[in-house]
């Protein structure tokens, strides 16, 4: 991230940084002190210190600046791995074909039973298996469900887990949805594409792998939901969808307590930057960007970062203050103005925790779940989607089985969205009337 220098430096600061040597007057208005020091509170500093303490003041803000930059021959450039190792890329090598034992292209059901929704082996939302890319063309699959479990980007240990718990928990991913009468697996060819290989010692190494498997997902035509793992799964994710769609197509929805434009970290990749990454590397334009539900206690030098090159986000302030409704309109629209696709990223910590303790990072003033349901239904209804992920679930970190549930909840959401899309429902909002009243009468006055 590249330093500013210092703007607007108030005549009393300047005048008792003229009175310094160059070097360090130069030092302090070339920006470099403010990752250190904040300047409004350097300056507080300097103007109630005698000279003599404001040279040591400013002493110890250049020694710290340079024990915390890097510095070629102290400092490792870069981590190394054993290239002579004879399992370098042993977890991410796929079966041959040719070991496979031999049978027809398509979805395998693994269920034991035909009624029996717990017997089998769990796999997502009850669905049958796919292997291949040939699996998914044959079976004219329309959503395939990847397990993603990496949880090095986050440092918050158990979001490994997430898919594990939301196969093996079931509940909520199956049957109508209330508002809409649709039943996803009835409309949708659904299929669980089992897990993408991690090398749990290597974010970067991982997310080459979840990118090529997502990929490879939307190359057929099917819709690929991702469930995580942590947020750093957003920047392969989204970068696998520019490669198939294009840059520049695909507008991107982020529902997150964050902001995850983290810069000027020392590893380029975690579960706080994946999106300055996406950007940096030019996979999706900044105004195609758009979050919502941010909460989280930033400073104001992010948001104007964001505004700066063009990002939209929408933070709880705004909803308090104009309103669901109105905020989603907004984002629906800016979602599909400019583009021709759209992928939502579900930060499960965009919850209140009071929904959501299985998380790693939980702040309070969140999304309640009958906010969420209906937000998630309508974006996936009322879009062209061709992708969704839901991330950050520690199950660990809740001794429940709610944060579980909630996020198979969201996932049947999404699924409910897709077919809807299907069956050609986009009108904005909709809701079968059959079950949001019973119509014996017309008691609300709004019959026709």
């Amino acid at each position: 991230m590249p330093i500013k220098p210092l703007k607007d430096i108030p005549e009393s600061v300047q005048d008792i940084l003229d009175a310094l040597p160059e070097k360090k007057s130069e030092f302090i208005k070339s920006g470099k002190s403010n990752d250190i020091l904040k300047s409004d509170i350097l300056f507080d500093l300097l103007r109630s210190a005698s000279s003599t303490e404001a040279e040591e003041y400013i002493d110890t803000i250049i020694s710290i600046h340079d024990q915390v930059e890097f510095k070629k021959g102290r400092d490792i450039e870069s981590i190394e791995l054993n290239k002579a190792s004879p399992d370098f890329n042993s977890w991410r090598l796929k079966r041959p074909q040719s070991m496979n034992p031999e049978r027809e292209a398509g979805p395998i059901s693994l269920g034991r039973y035909l009624g029996g929704e717990r017997s089998g082996i769990p796999t997502f939302a009850n669905a049958p298996v796919a292997l291949t890319p040939e699996d998914l063309i044959a079976g004219k699959v329309d959503v395939a469900i990847l397990g993603a479990p990496l949880d090095m980007g986050s440092g918050w240990r158990d979001a490994i887990h997430g898919p594990r718990a939301m196969r093996m928990l079931r509940r909520g991913t199956g049957g109508h949805d209330v508002a809409t009468l649709i039943n996803p697996s009835s409309v949708l060819n659904i299929v669980d594409y089992g897990n993408v290989a991690i090398d749990q010692l290597s974010t970067e190494r991982s997310v080459q792998e979840v990118r090529s498997m997502v990929r490879e997902i939307a190359e057929t035509g099917a819709i690929p939901i991702i469930i995580g793992g942590d947020h750093s799964l957003e920047y392969p994710n989204v970068a696998a969808m520019a490669d198939v769609y294009g840059k520049g197509k695909v507008a991107v929805v982020h529902f997150d307590a964050h902001l995850d434009t983290g810069r000027g970290r020392v590893h380029l990749l975690s579960h706080g930057q994946p999106i300055y990454r996406l950007m940096k590397e030019a996979h999706i334009r900044p105004e195609d960007f758009i979050q919502v539900g941010l909460r989280a206690h930033y400073s104001k030098s992010y948001y104007e970062w964001e505004k700066e090159i063009g990002m939209k986000y929408h933070t709880m302030a705004e909803v308090e203050r104009r309103g669901w409704d109105a905020v989603m309109e907004r984002v629906i629209k800016e979602a599909t103005e400019n583009t021709d696709y759209l992928y939502v990223s579900f930060d499960v910590d965009v919850l209140d925790p009071a929904f959501q303790p299985g998380t790693g990072t939980p702040v309070s003033g969140g999304l309640t779940m009958r906010e969420a349901i209906p937000i998630i239904r309508r974006l996936c209804a009322e879009t062209k989607l061709v992708g969704f992920d839901i991330v950050e679930l520690a199950p660990a970190l809740d001794s429940t089985y709610v944060s579980t549930l909630n996020a198979n909840s969201l996932m049947f959401a999404c699924m409910t969205g897709i077919a809807m899309h299907k069956k050609g429902i986009t009108e904005k909002g909709y809701i079968s009337e059959l079950s949001s009243e019973h119509g014996q009468d017309d008691y609300y006055g709004d019959k026709k």
